[in-house]
């Protein structure tokens, strides 16, 4: 007769009790001069398109569990979506401009986040995406230098998008961080580069890196960056830990993703608002 013991009940097959958290984090730009141009309303409706994507790459990474969070900062830095969030059960609250840039600040808010508690032991590397129009108007050096304390802020995939040719390039630079290191296995690549699937050649065209800010002229540009950072970036950063162990000797949590094409592409036909 069966002992007690194997009388309990079975665990459903769908529960994903290995799943490892992955934070995707927003930081967006809602100062006064997002509301020029409808760069906050293409900012609204860009990320709000991007889920159900975004949705549909978490549940293919059933290893993974894709939580979602959201600061803005304008006079002040704040959470705009403070409770980290499942994808599938993230209902978009559209972002109002007006004030200042406190960019410093919405880093601090993120840094706080990034210590550990409360970020879990088994996290995958979170994704971190800085989105800016303009120049901080606050003290940037401490928010990045107390984000950059955190371990975890380190492991994070840290991308930038800069809407217009205002946003302040030499800061989200210093946000994403520097280039691979010459002789990592990026560094026999051209600089700027990450190593593509066999570490031989570029994936991505020239100028063009998700290690530099990623420039969205206009509301096309803007949507396939987000699409980009909240899909193919998510996917990766949801690899296996096998793979992240083999992307550790390119020196980067995760391997990157090539970039989408941009109106700059010939098959494209342009946007006419442009940033």
């Amino acid at each position: 007769s069966p002992s007690p013991r194997s009388s309990a009940p079975m665990a459903f097959p769908n529960v994903r009790l290995a799943s490892r958290p992955l934070h995707f984090i927003y930081l967006c730009d809602c100062s006064g001069s997002m509301e020029a141009q409808g760069k906050i309303q293409s900012l609204n409706q860009a990320i709000r398109q991007s889920l159900p994507g975004m949705a549909a790459v978490a549940r293919d990474n059933p290893e993974a569990r894709v939580l979602v969070r959201v600061v803005r900062f304008a006079d002040r830095a704040a959470w705009h979506i403070a409770t980290p969030t499942p994808v599938e059960e993230l209902q978009w609250v559209d972002l109002q401009a007006r004030g200042v840039t406190a960019m410093g600040e919405a880093l601090e808010l993120v840094a706080a986040e990034l210590r550990s508690p409360p970020m879990e032991q088994r996290a995958l590397p979170p994704v971190l995406v800085l989105i800016s129009d303009g120049q901080p108007t606050d003290d940037f050096e401490a928010g990045l230098d107390s984000l950059m304390a955190q371990p975890w802020a380190r492991r994070a995939v840290r991308l930038a998008i800069a809407m217009g040719h205002d946003a302040d390039e030499e800061v989200l630079q210093r946000f994403i961080g520097s280039e691979p290191a010459i002789g990592s296995a990026a560094g026999s690549l051209p600089p700027g580069e990450v190593p593509g699937a066999s570490g031989e050649r570029p994936r991505h065209g020239p100028g063009r890196s998700p290690r530099r800010p990623l420039q969205a002229a206009n509301a096309t540009t803007l949507a396939r960056y987000i699409q980009w950072a909240s899909t193919a970036v998510v996917g990766a950063a949801s690899s296996s830990a096998s793979r992240l162990a083999e992307a550790a000797a390119s020196q980067e949590a995760v391997p990157l993703p090539e970039l989408p094409p941009t109106e700059l592409d010939p098959l494209d036909e342009p946007d006419p608002l442009k940033w």
